[in-house]
């Protein structure tokens, strides 16, 4: 884990909407984390997967955070300006035997159908690029959800360094996207804890530092369910931050004092970096909204 650097933490939405209560709370923490910490709040978006890419969501997400006061340092990064350096990295791992070419498709493994392409000649078909994964334990030291252990094999752990169609794959891009940021400390959700042991595994493999990792439990609302685009979330009011913000003071366990409900968000977010206090979200994987 990375101690003595100076503190540098990212925002990675990726341009398929505008951002709904669930990812606004993250880009909240993140922003929170980064200040208490006096360090850098860099922000990139995640563009690469261009099926799922919404015109206009960029601009949607800069004025949402511009409008609840998370101003990001430096100018934002797009993965799609990186795509050249992607390439040459994965040159150089499948010239080192690192991966292997996967004819599956997606059907066959949701059907959990073995992948037997590990151990077949080149094929000229088309193809998607898998990593091999060395039979490893994974451990890491979650700042609200502990020590965490993941036995990575072979036969269950190959994942897609760059699909079919020729597009990167997040967990690869990700991996590249923050060492090349120089992130030192990375904010996200619960639900994507079981992703971090594959980007530890790459960050390994190619002799680069592991960020720290807070994972937060995310929002759900009355019926359980996740606040996410596929499950509709809608997205956060702009006429009033405030409120919004106050909202997820609440629901973040700070307590925040009523004095500061309608105060101005450069205010909120004062008083949130102040008396920030992640403690109360230890161990949690969900928080309800009850609205």
């Amino acid at each position: 884990m990375l101690k003595d650097r100076p503190y540098i933490g990212r925002f990675a939405p990726s341009p398929t909407g505008s951002l709904h209560l669930g990812s606004l709370c993250t880009a909240l923490v993140s922003f929170i984390e980064a200040r208490t910490q006096l360090g850098l709040w860099l922000l990139r978006i995640d563009d690469l997967d261009t099926t799922r890419n919404i015109k206009g969501s960029v601009d949607n997400i800069l004025n949402t955070l511009s409008t609840f006061g998370l101003h990001w340092d430096h100018k934002e990064q797009y993965q799609s300006h990186y795509i050249k350096d992607y390439e040459e990295i994965l040159f150089e791992l499948t010239r080192n035997q690192h991966t292997y070419a996967c004819t599956c498709n997606r059907k066959s493994l949701l059907a959990k159908q073995p992948c037997l392409c590990r151990n077949t000649l080149k094929t000229q078909e088309p193809s998607s690029l898998r990593i091999k994964i060395n039979p490893s334990l994974i451990s890491f030291q979650d700042q609200l959800q502990g020590l965490r252990s993941f036995q990575l094999t072979h036969q269950d752990d190959d994942f897609l360094l760059k699909r079919r169609d020729g597009i990167i794959a997040y967990q690869f891009a990700v991996v590249i996207d923050d060492n090349r940021q120089q992130v030192t400390d990375i904010v996200r959700g619960v639900d994507l804890l079981d992703s971090t042991p594959r980007q530890i595994y790459l960050q390994q493999l190619l002799g680069l530092s592991t960020p720290n990792y807070m994972h937060l439990p995310i929002i759900i609302d009355q019926d359980g369910n996740k606040l996410s685009k596929q499950n509709h979330a809608t997205a956060v009011d702009l006429k009033q931050p405030q409120i919004v913000i106050f909202k997820l003071l609440s629901l973040l366990k700070q307590n925040p004092p009523k004095e500061i409900y309608i105060a101005p968000v450069k205010e909120q977010l004062e008083w949130a970096i102040d008396n920030w206090n992640p403690l109360p979200l230890k161990n949690l994987s969900c928080i309800c909204n009850n609205d």
